[in-house]
């Protein structure tokens, strides 16, 4: 197994699946940060936040979900920003 590990097919593979798993933790973390601040408005959103895909960018949705007021300033923050 060790040796499976450290082959770079493996190290791919296991590379790919690492960064899915962070991308979906975080479209759950905005998801409900999106709900808590705005509910059911605020959800809506996770459709246009789904096709991003860069975690640089999702990372600093989620802070900029903390410091926005309305959805409609989060709406037009991404529509310039981040799509």
């Amino acid at each position: 197994m060790a040796l499976l590990e450290q082959s770079p097919w493996y190290q791919e593979i296991f590379s790919k699946g690492e960064e899915q798993g962070r991308k979906e933790e975080l479209y759950s973390g905005i998801e409900l940060a999106l709900e808590i601040k705005f509910g059911n408005q605020g959800t809506e959103l996770i459709s246009i936040i789904s096709q991003i895909t860069d975690l640089q960018k999702l990372k600093a949705i989620q802070q900029i979900i903390k410091t926005v007021n309305t959805v409609n300033e989060l709406q037009q923050i991404l529509s310039t920003n981040f799509i």
